[in-house]
């Protein structure tokens, strides 16, 4: 009964709130000067095994590779969350930290930085997200693009939903795609189709290596220039 409500709710709630949400139409990430922030799960269920490997190493992989294809005029940085054990309940929901501030060519700090994290602790989505709209992307012009990676929803008594209602009351240049990596609860897949939907931003569902690295690309590339990489990967 609690997800059929939750369901109803969105439903009600997104064509609320439609006139305030901007869409993919009026957005291209191509352009110059664009501002994207990973947001990045280094909880501890990023330890466990996934084709052979663990799901935190996949990433760390797939960032090796995804990130030199990103151009060099794109402000980048990361911030990560989930990455230190915390015993008091309050200190680990606020475990999220700015590795890397926005700033060009910045894929070799971004790869240092996230090589010494290990996946230890819960999983902060909302603050987190927080955290970057009022303090990793504060003073910067235009559209600013965050890229929410994650293997689970949120566990730490709030509601990445819920916040990003109430951030597109106020904001419209903040877009908020999110990739669900092997992801099966559909509470948590409804909370984070939600934020996503609401500010714009696309969700995607990727439950293998291959998937993860060609959704990235989905949200980071040109559209020809992914055909072209996904053809000659064939």
């Amino acid at each position: 009964m609690r997800k059929l409500w939750f369901i109803i709710f969105i439903l009600i709630i997104i064509p609320v709130f439609a006139y305030d949400v901007y869409t993919p139409d009026n957005y291209k990430y191509e352009q110059a000067g664009d501002k994207l922030l990973f947001v990045v799960d280094f909880s501890n269920s990023m330890g466990e095994y996934l084709e052979h490997k663990t799901k935190v190493n996949l990433v760390k992989d797939m960032m090796t590779r995804i990130l030199p294809q990103i151009s060099d005029d794109t402000k980048v940085g990361i911030r990560a969350y989930g990455h230190t054990c915390n015993l008091l309940a309050y200190n680990a929901c606020r475990s999220s930290e700015l590795l890397v501030p926005l700033g060009e060519n910045q894929s070799r700090q971004i790869n240092h930085a996230i090589a010494r994290l290990r996946p230890r602790g819960m999983t902060p989505i909302t603050y987190s997200l927080k955290q970057a709209v009022k303090k990793d992307l504060a003073g910067m012009n235009g559209t600013k693009h965050i890229i929410l990676l994650t293997d689970g929803g949120e566990n730490c008594d709030e509601s990445p939903c819920d916040y990003s209602i109430e951030l597109v009351k106020h904001r419209r240049d903040i877009k908020i795609d999110v990739i669900a990596f092997n992801v099966h609860d559909s509470d948590d897949l409804a909370q984070l189709q939600c934020t996503a939907d609401v500010t714009g931003g696309r969700f995607i569902e990727a439950d293998t290596n291959a998937q993860l690295v060609n959704s990235m690309q989905e949200l980071i590339l040109p559209h020809k220039q992914v055909e072209a990489l996904l053809m000659g990967s064939e």
